[in-house]
């Protein structure tokens, strides 16, 4: 645990990382990015915020709009318009009906892009309604530079403007799905049978063609996707222990060389991550800090404490650069009740503020009572002489 001492000005860490750092990992990716699961932090980029076409992996909004907004029991009745979507699809047939949950799993785990569509038309009403909800999704996560004008991804009749996200974007979109334990469970499906057509005795086997479920440890998911515009990418997750790292890597290259470009860049990020970042204790809930004079009250004195804890995934460059500053009142007038802020702690990495923590009382002061003022006052005056100078 490195947890930080505070007082009212900055305070270094006071012990040693027992981890080596490695250097900054190669990546061949257009735009890639490496953010801590919990926080939404980046803690490793590559044009991160450039906005970039973002082929399947726009599958992961879809997912999540289906699994808030629908009921996955539905049956859903398959259009003409999900029926024609080019390949990849599973040759779904005009007015055949599926359930909900049964074309989640094979768009998340094929990619198949009439499902994507057939859902999108379920659940939103039409695919241009949908795609406005993924969009204002998207700004409600927090991807603040992406526009979804497709359910499945499929951008050769989209412009740019249409359809485009950034690496964090789509970190950060795969970072909120992965709170759900629905869409957990269908990322991380190796193999799974589904029964088509209403259940009239049709089955569809399907097999999850992701290989970083089968070839890194830790594995979660999440997404792959390619177009010939937006080239190989990929939306990785992985946890070991208690840190949770999400990965995206937007044009990994084209054609085969491509396709293992971006399981190697994945790994890289991971790997990269994985070795250098730690959860930290940074400061602990009820933490005191400096006590705070008390007037007029029988308590001279009362604690101060942290509000709130705050740990986080840093690496040891980071730890070395970490203080915690606290601005505090001093001497307040009774009364005080418990809890009552008297400040604000903030953590600061170089020259950024991370968090700010509530410095409260940890308990209360009564002011005196009439009886005891006067007490007060008058132990103040029999201090005095006459000339009322201290005796």
């Amino acid at each position: 645990m490195k947890k930080l001492l505070i007082c009212m000005t900055a305070i270094l860490i006071f012990c040693q990382t027992a981890y080596a750092e490695q250097t900054p990992p190669s990546v061949y990716a257009k735009g890639a990015v490496l953010i801590d699961g919990d926080s939404g932090r980046v803690l490793w980029g590559k044009n991160e915020s450039e906005p970039l076409t973002m082929a399947s992996t726009t599958k992961i909004m879809t997912a999540i709009i289906v699994l808030e907004e629908g009921n996955i029991d539905d049956m859903v009745t398959v259009s003409s318009r999900a029926a024609k979507s080019p390949q990849v699809r599973m040759n779904l047939t005009a007015g055949e009906q599926i359930r909900e949950e049964d074309l989640l799993y094979a768009m998340m785990m094929k990619s198949y892009n009439d499902a994507a569509v057939a859902l999108a038309e379920h659940v939103g009403g039409s695919v241009e309604e949908f795609c406005d909800k993924m969009t204002q999704k998207a700004k409600e996560i927090g991807a603040e530079d992406t526009v979804f004008s497709s359910p499945n991804g499929l951008d050769s009749h989209l412009t740019f403007e249409q359809h485009h996200s950034t690496a964090k974007d789509m970190a950060l979109i795969a970072r909120y799905a992965l709170q759900n334990d629905k869409f957990v469970e269908i990322v991380n499906t190796h193999s799974i049978t589904l029964p088509l057509k209403g259940g009239e005795g049709k089955q569809y086997t399907i097999t999850n063609p992701n290989r970083f479920l089968q070839e890194y440890n830790g594995a979660i998911g999440v997404k792959t996707g390619y177009t010939n515009k937006a080239g190989q990418c990929f939306v990785g997750a992985a946890k070991r222990d208690d840190i949770t790292l999400i990965t995206t890597v937007l044009a990994s290259g084209w054609g085969q060389e491509g396709r293992e470009q971006k399981w190697k860049d994945t790994k890289a990020l991971m790997d990269y991550g994985f070795s250098n970042y730690k959860k930290e204790v940074i400061a602990e809930k009820g933490q005191q800090v400096q006590q705070t004079v008390v007037l007029y009250s029988q308590k001279q004195s009362i604690p101060a404490v942290l509000a709130d804890g705050f740990e986080g995934v840093f690496s040891n460059e980071e730890l070395d650069r970490m203080k915690l500053y606290a601005t505090q009142i001093k001497t307040i007038e009774a009364p005080v009740a418990k809890g009552q802020k008297l400040g604000t702690a903030e953590v600061m990495l170089g020259s950024n503020c991370i968090a700010k923590i509530d410095i409260i009382a940890e308990q209360g002061a009564e002011r005196y009572t009439l009886t005891e003022m006067l007490q007060y006052l008058a132990t103040k005056w029999n201090n005095f002489d006459l000339d009322g100078k201290l005796k």
